[in-house]
């Protein structure tokens, strides 16, 4: 399974492939759930190639010296403290100049006003004369009036998501018209995801058996059915992208990102990422310090923290944002789960109940190859819900079919949007791509499921609805046929200009607390809340935070210290 910074919600209840949006990015996750260590937003690490090391314990970047201080930080304690991401040297190696120099081929992509392109990046930058890469690029011209301030950059997280699905569906489209005035809007797909190579595992049914396997096991023989799933996936993997997955690194795509800049002739790189995709560019800040222009990271993460304290933290969040659903569902009608004199405790319990039952006996969700509502698929339906504040009605109306008709197709139809799944049965790679990512980026959070059934206590303690199967979502990397490269750090950054970094207070996937951690690692950081719900902020309805983005992308002025926006 995998836990992703933030599913693609259809409209309604049929499965669809619906346009990335705003209010709907991947995070990054590993192979158990897309977002809990597949879950996991992404366990951030360090990781660039596979032939560099350092002698702290943290993979260092061909070109980057060795990783180090070790000031605390409010997610290591002063036992653990992480070690830190240093630039690369300010200069364009020999080696990378072909790169850097290359030009464009602009042609037209199908998508009226946008422009597509193919870039070369080396696959390994220890090693570039072994071969290239090539990356999709994507964009759409200023439209002015004003003067044109260069390129804006974005990306919507995953690891995973398409960033050039994302331009063409949404940013291009309904991001404010004074930015895309002033803006060309360039999307990359990261190597290995959608355009730029994609990393393929399983596909179709197979694919089908692995999201309906039991991600809360109840004995040795479901442990081991759990962990031969893993395996597959993970094998699949390894046999279809044997090389690809030792260079699907953040460091790496980021690396990717500074050509991509200098290709587009911008001295300084201008970012909008959300989700993971603040992890990306923090990523790009440690490395270019003095190439950042002007950085917005939405829904950070925390980079200094393991993947287990991810992974628990990821599971925190999730409980605060369900309960916020639990308060809001007993206040209507239609809530299957409890009325106005029923505490959000309860409703988790009586969730709970549901999820159990199914467990033990499956309910048809009206699928055409016989697919049946489980455990699993309920789960993740109810996860991609709880992203995203608009969606709890469509929750509520699935979980009354599922549980007072006995008719799981609202929530199949929730979990397949979250998977990317299409009508066809076809996936998108969002599932391979973030599991690579993840699985080189940090070590698992677990080695064995005896590990994962320990800290079973600890996330059921976070999230009494979510915890277990979060627990062993956390588990699959611990199968890849790849070794991580990479290991928790701190990304300060120093001599960057203002960073703003983007925090929402009750964000199921990137748990505030990393935007503030986030924030006080970076020299120039600027932390900016928003106190509501779902994931993410920017485009979310609040004229507050869109305002100081917007004057921030457009003058250069970061918001006051300490500013705060209220949920409308």
């Amino acid at each position: 399974m995998h836990i992703r910074s933030c599913p693609r919600l259809p409209s309604s209840g049929t499965t669809t492939r619906a346009r990335p949006d705003r209010r709907n990015r991947p995070l990054r996750t590993t192979p158990g759930f897309l977002l809990a260590s597949a879950l996991l937003i992404s366990a951030c690490s360090l990781g660039g190639s596979t032939s560099a090391a350092s002698t702290t314990g943290v993979a260092a970047p061909s070109g980057a010296t060795a990783p180090s201080g070790t000031k605390a930080t409010s997610g290591a304690t002063a036992a653990t403290r992480a070690p830190v991401l240093n630039a690369l040297p300010g200069s364009t190696p020999s080696s990378l100049t072909p790169y850097y120099g290359q030009k464009l081929t602009w042609r037209n992509c199908g998508e009226p006003g946008f422009q597509c392109a193919t870039m070369k990046a080396p696959l390994d930058y220890a090693a570039p004369e072994a071969g290239d890469i090539r990356l999709a690029v994507s964009r759409k011209k200023a439209t002015g009036p004003g003067e044109r301030l260069g390129s804006l950059l974005v990306n919507p997280g995953g690891p995973g998501g398409s960033a050039v699905r994302y331009l063409q569906g949404y940013a291009g489209i309904t991001y404010p018209q004074s930015v895309r005035a002033r803006y060309d809007l360039v999307a990359v797909d990261p190597r290995g995801v959608a355009g730029s190579e994609p990393v393929q595992c399983l596909t179709g049914r197979r694919m089908d058996a692995y999201t309906q396997t039991d991600f809360t096991p109840d004995d040795r023989r479901e442990t081991d059915q759990l962990v031969d799933a893993f395996k597959r996936f993970a094998n699949g993997c390894g046999a279809h992208s044997p090389r690809l997955l030792r260079h699907v690194s953040t460091v790496e795509a980021a690396r990717d990102m500074d050509i991509l800049r200098a290709v587009l002739g911008d001295k300084r790189l201008t970012y909008l990422g959300a989700s993971y995709g603040t992890f990306l560019g923090a990523t790009y800040a440690g490395l270019f310090p003095e190439r950042v222009g002007r950085l917005v990271l939405d829904g950070a993460m925390d980079p200094s923290l393991p993947a287990r304290k991810l992974n628990e933290g990821q599971a925190a969040g999730f409980e605060t944002a369900f309960r916020s659903f639990a308060k809001d569902c007993v206040r209507r009608r239609d809530c299957p789960l409890g009325d106005a004199g029923t505490s959000p405790t309860q409703v988790g319990r009586n969730l709970k109940a549901f999820f159990t039952r199914l467990d033990a006996k499956p309910i048809p969700a009206g699928d055409s190859g016989g697919r049946m509502l489980g455990e699993s698929l309920a789960t993740t339906g109810a996860v991609a819900a709880m992203y995203n504040e608009r969606t709890w009605p469509r929750l509520r109306q699935a979980l009354t079919r599922a549980i007072k008709h006995r008719d799981g197709s609202g929530l199949l139809a929730l979990s397949d949007s979250y998977y990317e799944r299409g009508v066809d049965g076809a996936y998108q790679n969002l599932i391979s791509a973030n599991s690579a990512v993840n699985c080189l980026d940090t070590p698992s959070a677990f080695s064995t499921p005896e590990q994962a059934r320990q800290a079973l206590p600890a996330f059921e303690k976070a999230s009494p609805v979510f915890g277990r199967f979060l627990t062993w979502a956390a588990l699959g990397c611990a199968y890849w046929p790849v070794k991580p490269t990479g290991t928790p750090h701190r990304i300060e950054a120093k001599g960057a200009a203002p960073i703003v970094v983007v925090g929402t207070t009750r964000d199921p996937a990137t748990p505030y607390p990393w935007a503030r951690a986030l924030a006080s690692q970076l020299s120039s950081g600027r932390l900016l809340t928003y106190d509501g719900d779902g994931h993410t902020a920017y485009g979310r309805g609040s004229a507050c935070i869109d305002s100081a983005i917007n004057t921030y992308l457009l003058t250069g002025t970061p918001p006051t210290r300490g500013k705060r926006c209220s949920q409308p």
